[in-house]
């Protein structure tokens, strides 16, 4: 069976329960960013990136990697509907051991699933890191789906809801933002316009908080939304109220605000591409 092949018969095995167990446990309102949707774009980038890698000679069965990987792209965050801190991999983790004992399959049997499910959240990204090929695709497709107009709002809603200071977060997903990029760039520069294009939305999302830094002094939270610092108010009020994304749509639309405007209108637009 070729690669195609493969992948249609995990998703016919795995996708619809990993679908239903992850809805009957994840709050979406509580944390929207990392909801379902987060989770079927991480598998579809692992669909991608199956195809486009070169899989080392001595990888692990195909059949075999293709399934703990969609396992791993639908639970790696489940663990944040118990914590949306930086631990929530070890949730993650214990939920996944959940799902494996709910459809009668050993424990025992995926002990590189459940290490990735755990770990795909350590953006330090090790030098002397142990090669793990099922780790090493979760985390570029992870990373993959924190760039880009949805990037900046799945690092803006969890920083946010974390309770960093809107002050100080500009600063800190920059750094993280290219901590992820360095990381997939050797596995991706070879395919030049793979890479090209998911280069571009790093920019996107780097140049927006670095904006949002340089608006940052003069700009009083809590006031009218305006310019990139208005668009994280607008995440912060809604994480308060409790608003969804959908109203937000519709309540910027009344705003004069271009940067308001353009920003809603591009993550509404990549959102309904994924």
């Amino acid at each position: 069976m070729d690669l195609n092949g493969i992948i249609e018969s995990a998703e016919s095995k795995y996708k619809q329960i990993l679908e239903e167990f992850f809805i009957s446990v994840y709050n979406d309102s509580l944390l929207t960013s990392h909801g379902i949707d987060h989770h079927r774009r991480v598998w579809n980038y692992s669909k991608e990136l199956l195809k486009l890698l070169t899989l080392k000679e001595n990888s692990q069965n195909k059949y075999q990697l293709t399934e703990e990987l969609i396992i791993a792209s639908y639970l790696h965050d489940i663990g944040m509907s118990v914590d949306p801190g930086v631990k929530h991999g070890k949730h993650s983790r214990e939920l996944c051991l959940r799902f494996l004992v709910l459809n009668n399959l050993s424990e025992n049997d995926f002990p590189e699933l459940l290490n990735a499910v755990e770990n795909h959240d350590d953006k330090d990204y090790p030098d002397n890191k142990v090669s793990d090929e099922l780790l090493e695709i979760l985390s570029i497709a992870d990373d993959l789906d924190a760039l880009g107009y949805i990037g900046i709002f799945r690092y803006s809603e969890i920083y946010l809801k974390r309770g960093l200071n809107p002050g100080k977060i500009g600063s800190l997903i920059r750094e993280n933002a290219g901590k992820r990029f360095n990381n997939l760039t050797p596995a991706l520069e070879p395919y030049t316009g793979y890479f090209q294009k998911h280069r571009e939305r790093y920019f996107i999302l780097d140049e927006f908080f670095r904006n949002y830094n340089e608006q940052l002094p003069a700009y009083h939270f809590y006031t009218d939304p305006s310019g990139y610092c208005g668009v994280i108010q607008i995440f912060a009020n809604m994480i308060t109220d409790k608003i969804q994304l959908s109203e937000i749509y519709r309540s910027v639309k009344n705003l004069n605000d271009p940067v308001i405007k353009l920003f809603f209108s591009e993550l509404e637009k990549e959102l309904s591409n994924n």
